[in-house]
């Protein structure tokens, strides 16, 4: 065993060195890689053995320059297979990244090599498009490249926030650490989204179902009884009548141009909000709606703390982390705003002043991140936020499914009590006439 000495730069940007026995330099590389260190500069010590002593230094960039020019390029990186193949294929959802990063932060943890653990990462994953991107990554950091620049190649597997806290794992030798926030953060963020979905998804999906049993019932319950009433000449009251009337619009061709129409307005909204203008309108509307203004505020408050919380403690700069954070918040307006802090931030104003200046987040929270600047524990307080407004969000959505469940029951039945009512009327001028 030779002995050796890495140099390499922590997530503060300070220099370190590690010494560390390996059976040669290969050996003591993987042994870095498996660490997750990327040294500046890795030498034999001296005085080891021959064999040692006789291996010249191995600088940063000549190895890195080894590394991208074995590393796949973009435009190879999706591998053989049809281009619509390719395009049908699905992506990995947030889950899907958690599961990695938590079981890859276990194979690290328990010593298992870089390489080796992406290769049976690799051969348990069940997504096309996923697996090819693990056997791409396996390929470069077994080349000698970094994991967090090989995960860059697949921007439609990784997203900004993966890859800047495995890049700064990697800078601070902690990437099983890393990588165990990581996870922890991802499965935060998909239990927030969750809860907004359920929330907002009851309400549509039992306004739908209204609607498909008030469309079934009119098109073809009432023509039914529309002919028993004309075989009985019974006299039809007007709430009947225009009950009638309705029915026989949907049969014809109206109804055609009335779901082209409805198709169109659809498409045109969707082109509206791809503009910048039109998506800041909506979202500054969805932002003031009653209850659920207040919930998507909450939300988005959250997942801000939440993620500033964990890229701070993995170490990646600030303006990195606002511009990394600002992708999470789903909203536009929040977007721009922490966007816009970013700018502040630079020209040397804090963080809290800047953003209590655009008004998009709670007060509450603003105060705490100043407590937070000015004790010097950013990320811990970051996170007592962050835990705080996923409660008010996990009991808002309670409270909120509480409120419409009764709302949309009032309406279904007062959809089909109006049908049914319409078909009872015109039997009691009947009863009245047989008496």
């Amino acid at each position: 065993m030779a002995g050796f000495l890495a140099t390499y730069t922590n997530a503060r940007g300070q220099e370190r060195q590690l010494q560390l026995q390996a059976a040669n330099l290969q050996d003591a590389k993987r042994d870095l890689r498996r660490r997750g260190i990327r040294p500046i500069s890795l030498e034999p010590v001296q005085g080891g053995s021959g064999a040692a002593t006789a291996v010249a230094a191995v600088k940063a960039p000549a190895a890195t320059q080894a590394g991208r020019s074995a590393r796949p390029k973009p435009s190879a990186a999706g591998g053989n297979g049809s281009r619509l193949q390719k395009l049908l294929e699905a992506k990995p959802g947030i889950r899907e990244k958690a599961l990695f990063a938590s079981k890859l932060s276990a194979l690290v943890s328990a010593g298992v090599p870089i390489v080796r653990s992406l290769s049976l990462m690799s051969a348990q994953q069940k997504m096309p498009l996923f697996k090819r991107a693990l056997d791409s990554i396996t390929t470069a950091v077994n080349q000698g490249g970094s994991l967090g620049s090989a995960m860059r190649q697949w921007p439609q597997v990784f997203d900004r926030l993966s890859i800047a806290m495995v890049e700064a794992g990697e800078a601070g030798g902690v990437l099983d650490e890393t990588l165990k926030r990581l996870a922890k953060l991802l499965e935060d963020n998909a239990r927030l989204q969750n809860q907004i979905k359920g929330a907002m998804g009851y309400p549509v999906a039992v306004l739908t179902i209204a609607i498909l049993v008030f469309l079934g019932m009119t098109i073809f319950l009432i023509p039914t009884f529309a002919g028993i009433f004309e075989d009985l000449g019974a006299e039809l009251p007007l709430f009947t009548q225009m009950m009638l009337d309705l029915s026989k619009l949907l049969r014809s061709a109206f109804s055609l141009v009335l779901a082209g129409g409805l198709a169109v307005g659809a498409w045109l909204f969707s082109r509206y909000y791809a503009t910048y203008n039109g998506r800041r309108r909506v979202d500054a509307m969805l932002l003031r709606l009653p209850l659920f203004g207040d919930l998507l505020q909450k939300t988005a408050t959250a997942q801000f703390c939440r993620t500033f919380s964990s890229l701070s403690r993995a170490g990646v700069p600030i303006l990195l982390s606002l511009e990394i954070v600002r992708e999470t918040t789903g909203n536009s307006i929040i977007s721009d705003a922490i966007i816009n802090s970013r700018n502040d931030v630079q020209e040397g104003i804090p963080l809290s002043v800047a953003l209590a200046r655009k008004k998009v987040f709670p007060e509450m929270a603003v105060s705490m991140l100043a407590i937070g600047e000015e004790t010097g524990g950013l990320d811990a307080m970051l996170a007592k936020v962050a835990d705080f407004y996923e409660d008010e969000v996990a009991a808002a959505v309670k409270a909120l499914t509480s409120m419409l469940e009764p709302a949309m029951i009032v309406i279904v039945g007062g959809i089909v009590g109006s049908i049914l009512l319409a078909m009872y009327l015109p039997m009691f001028s009947i009863f009245d006439q047989i008496k």
